[in-house]
């Protein structure tokens, strides 16, 4: 395995008589977004403060590329902290400026360039966020979740090699969270940096991680792929998931990869001891980049919860439905054949080629296009293997757009 980028070897801290940090010892790799899970109080913003610099460990050390950070010499310890951005937990904009100024100052401190560029910068960050008919206000005047979407703006306009995030969704609402998971996974992929997040938004946070990291007690308890921590067997880290995923289950009637795999192995058995057929539909968001760059990801979002609803509405309380990634959603109907999935995404293709919301008019081409595919299920396989066969037989058998 490649050198992690940032490793934390046996880091202590403690505050009087409360041990924080306990012997971390975690490795984050360059160009990928590791996550931080866990209770609150546990000490993930203070680990978070570690790796920037805010705080210094009491033992243990820190490296970066394999050097010690504490043995960095001044000059060497600010060209890496310039590599860094941070957006802080309570959003940590100056009360005395404007948006766009909140926005635009590190560029102006850490920069030089021309008034002209960085107001381009800055009105093109705005705007992707939702925020430019904003630019002039206070934050007095923001809402809490604009003001965190203002300071992911102001983390991301100096374009940083490693950027972390402190609960960069708390205080908004669930469309405009998925909004800025979104926005995060986008600029990762666009520009290759590194990401650490703290964050309790699960399972979403798991469509945009490379790496989970969970904190227990003070010690990282759990580490891994989102597969491998959603898959593990201990009941710690399997409360602490399904504890946070209930109110999301709720609010969008979508249930977690982990229950679609389950339901997929129970219909696998029926199949092999009864021979009952079942089907997995896996729908897939073909352009979803394209439409981010051309509505916002609010606006994005807001089409695909709009094509989850109508998919709801039309299936059965005994099927099974769950985000797969940023741009999937997995349809498991027991006792259905193939032929009889089929005719449902028909239906949907039918029904919902060309329908537009909000202000969208006839001919708008921020549009969703939509494949649906169909596993050709096998006795011994996984839902994995059943979600590959659908993507590869999707393409030309049913497609359908739905428009903002």
């Amino acid at each position: 395995m490649n050198q992690p980028l940032i490793q934390f070897d046996n880091v202590n801290k403690r505050f009087g008589d409360h041990n924080v940090l306990k012997g971390v010892c975690l490795r984050v790799f360059k160009g990928e977004i590791t996550t931080i899970i866990g209770k609150s109080g546990v000490g993930k913003s203070v680990l978070l403060k570690h790796i920037i610099g805010l705080m210094e460990p009491d033992s243990g050390q820190i490296l970066f590329n394999g050097e010690p950070m504490a043995a960095m010499k001044r000059g060497e310890r600010r060209r890496l902290e310039r590599k860094f951005s941070y957006m802080f937990q309570g959003s940590a904009l100056f009360d005395s400026m404007t948006v766009y100024e909140n926005v635009a100052l590190p560029l102006k401190e850490k920069s030089r360039l021309k008034e002209a560029e960085i107001e381009k910068r800055v009105l093109d960050k705005l705007e992707a966020l939702d925020l430019l008919n904003i630019d002039e206000k206070y934050p007095s005047q923001l809402s809490g979740g604009m003001k965190k979407r203002v300071a992911l703006a102001r983390a991301l306009i100096t374009e940083p090699e490693i950027v972390l995030f402190d609960e960069p969704t708390t205080g908004l609402d669930p469309i405009r969270k998925n909004a800025v998971h979104g926005m995060i996974s986008e600029y990762q992929k666009k520009f290759g940096f590194t990401g650490v997040v703290v964050s309790h938004e699960i399972p979403d946070i798991f469509y945009i991680s490379q790496r989970v990291a969970m904190l227990e007690e003070g010690s990282i308890f759990a580490e891994g792929t989102p597969a491998e921590i959603q898959d593990s067997s201990d009941p710690v880290v399997q409360n602490f998931i399904h504890g946070l995923m209930a109110p999301d289950r709720e609010t969008t009637g979508m249930e977690s990869r982990k229950a679609c795999e389950v339901h997929f192995l129970q219909e696998r058995s029926r199949l092999n001891r009864h021979g009952t057929p079942f089907s997995v539909i896996v729908f897939t968001f073909d352009n979803i980049d394209e439409l981010y760059e051309k509505t916002g990801h609010v606006g994005g979002q807001n089409v695909m919860n709009h094509f989850i609803d109508m998919l709801r509405a039309r299936l059965r309380i005994t099927d099974t439905c769950c985000r797969y990634g940023l741009n999937r959603v997995v349809t498991i109907m027991d006792g259905v054949d193939n032929e009889s999935a089929g005719r449902l995404c028909h239906r949907l293709a039918q029904e919902m080629t060309g329908v537009h919301l909000a202000i969208a008019e006839p001919g708008s081409d921020k549009c969703f296009r939509i494949s649906a595919g169909i596993a050709d299920v096998k006795a011994e396989g996984n839902l994995e293997d059943a979600v590959t066969a659908a993507i590869y037989r999707a393409a030309g058998l049913y497609e359908f757009q739905v428009c903002e």
